[in-house]
C-alpha cells in the first residue's frame, strides 16, 4: 500500500518536472505539436480509485501545471474534465470479466490495443478542451482542432513509449 502510494507520488513529481522543465520549452512544427506527458500520471491511476479522489488529483495536477505555466485554470479544467470522463469511459471499454482489484492501466497488464483505446479519447478530450479554452474563440477552429489532434497523437505516442520504458512486464492480458 505505502509502496504503491510512493510510486504514484514519484511518478507525479517526475512527469510534472519533465513537463515543466523540458517539454513546455519544446517548439515542434511551429507550435502545432505540444507534448503534454503529465497526463500519463492521471491515466495510470488504479481502476478502483474513488471518483472524488480522481477528480481531486486531476484538479491538483492541473493546478500545479497552471502555476508553473502561468495559465490560470486552463490545465486544471482540462484535467478535471478528463478525470470526470475517465470512469464512464472505463465502463464502456471494460473487458467482459471486468477489472481486477488494485490493477492499474498499463500496457503490460492490459495490452497495447486496449491502452490505445483507453488513452486516445481521454487525451484527445483533454487537448481539445485545453486548446479551445486557451484560444477563447472559434474563428481559428480548424487550426486549433488540428493543433489539438496532432498534440494528442504526440502525447499518446509519448505515453506508450514511457510505459514501455518504465513498466515492468507482468503476466496479464497482453
Amino acid at each position: 500500500m505505502i509502496g504503491n502510494l510512493l510510486e504514484h507520488i514519484v511518478r507525479a513529481v517526475v512527469l510534472i518536472a519533465l513537463q515543466v522543465l523540458v517539454l513546455d520549452h519544446l517548439v515542434l512544427f511551429n507550435g502545432m505539436m505540444v507534448p503534454l506527458l503529465y497526463v500519463l500520471f492521471l491515466l495510470m491511476l488504479p481502476f478502483d480509485l474513488p471518483s472524488w479522489a480522481m477528480l481531486l488529483l486531476g484538479t491538483l495536477t492541473g493546478a500545479v501545471l497552471d502555476l508553473f505555466a502561468n495559465t490560470p485554470g486552463m490545465h486544471a479544467s482540462a484535467c478535471l474534465l478528463m478525470t470526470f470522463l475517465r470512469p464512464y469511459w472505463l465502463n464502456l471499454i471494460a473487458p467482459r470479466e471486468g477489472y481486477e482489484f488494485g490493477m492499474r492501466p498499463t500496457v503490460h497488464h492490459m495490452g497495447l490495443t486496449w491502452m490505445l483505446t483507453y488513452m486516445g479519447p481521454l487525451i484527445l478530450v483533454h487537448h481539445l478542451w485545453l486548446f479551445f479554452f486557451e484560444l477563447h474563440r472559434f474563428d481559428r477552429a480548424f487550426s486549433t482542432l488540428s493543433r489539438a489532434v496532432l498534440s494528442a497523437l504526440l502525447t499518446l505516442v509519448l505515453c506508450v513509449i514511457a510505459q514501455y520504458l518504465t513498466g515492468r512486464p507482468t503476466r496479464g492480458r497482453a
